[in-house]
């Protein structure tokens, strides 16, 4: 197989030509090309905007065609796809994975194929319930702390931009696009440098997954939490679970804790029952919301709006004198600022987007590099506090009922409370009090982003725009603790398995649905030596 890098279109110019540009690169008839696979498609701004691809194509007697063309673009490859580990015996005790997020599906799935017919607990509702109760809450400011942004199947990727891009290179992950494809995602995520599902497409890719689980005798619970662990000798023995029924003892010696970065009451029960954590770094801040179409224009200048390129966005970052990072994070194109709360009388944001990305705004969140130091207090669960305390204020500060705070960059960098928006309609549901957010946020905080806001502006005109709007809180852009695991994956406490972003290992869908594959792969090693004994 060859690899084409490198390959331009301009706007005017249809995919369809992609055949006879690569014919061009590898000096051959259009007709000895026995294949075409688009591996990559980019948008090149830079000067004139351009789409740029990679592409796969194979042809007889590569070495041949390498000699002949000469050209740098093209490479041979060899595709190594992954592949699932081998079968195994159902278990007498099934495996149990914790929390229903994109680490614990891929596990389940996972588990599941290879015959181990796992045991899904879930504390939130399916996504088609828990959809229901997530627009009630941004209706009327109704609060379901077991069924919210946070909680339910898909975790709180399922209301998101959906996201799928990754920092890493790792086999599984083409495995997990293609997967998402066949439950219904769309095919732009397999070649598109940036790649998203949007909230309402992921939706359905979830409803299939599940179909696919209970197909296989994965045993999936929803509404059920786990209240507590058994050990004996140090490994695990028991699960203790709260159900819609009431409490029960479920038995296992292998339990995947997928458990997202929210599940904070169940990290309580782990460390005071002993599982070793630590405290990690965070970055805390407010969501930035922009008018799309000013974002375009500053991107794709006068091709802004053109039908192939679709919504811009961005990646930002600035390092500051003081030490800390500020930079963009999830951004959310033709997106809304959402209610994430999960807690009662605690407000947070984040960012939703469908796949169209044809709202008005753009938002993404702009946040401040923060370390264990600055937490309240020490030890692993510090971390929490500190989220607490910033969601509390944001809470007070809004007024009550989940409204949040917000402002407007210039006032904010005025130092001045906002009296209500300009060009800018905040898209936050149930709603925004104007307010000074530096009577909200830390000082640090306040003062990392105002020192921030025009040093981003020279990367992007606009971006500190007058009337740009800054919503708060941004908390829980990852998990703010890490438990730890060996190489072998598992706890201290045998039988445990870490798993994702919630246990400190992962930084979004993809790398957290690649951590559950791994989890399983280690999970079913077990199972398998212990049936070979």
């Amino acid at each position: 197989m060859l690899q084409i890098e490198r390959i331009k279109l301009s706007l005017e110019e249809g995919e369809d030509t992609l055949r006879e540009k690569a014919a061009a690169v590898l000096r051959l008839p259009v007709g000895e090309i026995q294949s075409l696979e688009i591996l990559r498609r980019a948008v090149d701004a830079r000067e004139e905007v351009h789409l740029v691809y990679t592409l796969r194509v194979t042809v007889k007697n590569e070495e041949k065609v390498l000699r002949r063309c000469r050209s740098k673009q093209v490479t041979r490859v060899t595709e190594k796809p992954y592949c699932l580990p081998e079968a195994v015996r159902p278990p007498a005790e099934p495996p149990v994975v914790v929390g229903a997020g994109p680490g614990g599906l891929f596990c389940a799935l996972a588990l599941a194929r290879c015959g181990a017919r796992p045991i899904l607990l879930e504390r939130g509702k399916p996504v088609e319930e828990r959809s229901m109760d997530v627009e009630r809450f941004w209706s009327d400011g109704l609060l379901d702390t077991e069924s919210n942004v946070q909680f339910g199947e898909g975790g709180a990727g399922a209301f998101s931009d959906g996201k799928l891009n990754t920092g890493t290179r790792d086999a599984s992950h083409r495995f997990i696009l293609r997967e998402l494809v066949g439950h219904g995602a769309p095919e732009s995520i397999l070649y598109d440098a940036k790649p998203h599902v949007g909230t309402d497409y992921l939706h359905k890719a979830l409803v299939s997954l599940r179909r696919e689980l209970l197909e296989l005798g994965c045993d999936i619970r929803f509404g059920h939490r786990v209240t507590g662990i058994t050990l004996t000798g140090g490994s695990l023995t028991a699960l203790e679970v709260m159900g819609p029924e009431g409490c029960y003892t479920l038995p296992t010696r292998r339990a995947v804790l997928a458990l997202g970065n929210s599940a904070r009451d169940t990290f309580e029960m782990l460390y005071a029952a002993g599982v070793p954590m630590e405290p990690k770094p965070l970055a805390v801040g407010v969501r930035i919301e922009h008018l799309q179409k000013d974002i375009d224009a500053v991107q794709y200048k006068a091709q802004a709006g053109h039908p192939r390129l679709g919504a811009a966005t961005y990646k930002l970052s600035c390092h500051l004198d003081s030490g800390r990072s500020v930079f963009s994070f999830c951004v959310c194109p033709g997106g809304t600022v959402v209610a994430a709360a999960s807690e009662e009388r605690r407000a947070v944001t984040n960012g939703m987007s469908l796949y169209a990305r044809d709202g008005g705004n753009i938002n993404g969140g702009l946040l401040v590099s923060v370390t264990p130091e600055d937490f309240p207090g020490e030890g692993p669960l510090a971390g929490i506090v500190f989220q607490r305390q910033l969601e509390e204020c944001a809470y007070t500060a809004g007024g009550g009922g989940y409204m949040a705070p917000a402002q407007r960059v210039e006032d904010f960098l005025a130092r001045r409370p906002s009296r209500g928006p300009g060009a800018v309609i905040p898209t936050y549901r149930p709603g925004v009090h104007w307010c000074n957010l530096w009577e909200v946020l830390p000082e640090y905080i306040c003062e990392a982003l105002a020192e921030a806001l025009p040093l981003l502006e020279r990367k992007i005109r606009g971006f500190a725009a007058a009337d740009a709007v800054l919503t708060g809180v941004e908390s829980r852009s990852s998990c703010p603790l890490r438990i730890l695991r060996g190489e072998d994956g598992q706890s201290a406490v045998r039988g445990l398995w870490p798993c994702g972003e919630g246990a400190g290992y992962a930084g979004g869908i993809m790398s957290a649905a690649a951590d559950g594959l791994r989890t399983a792969e280690q999970v079913l090693e077990e199972i398998r030596k212990e049936q070979s004994l």
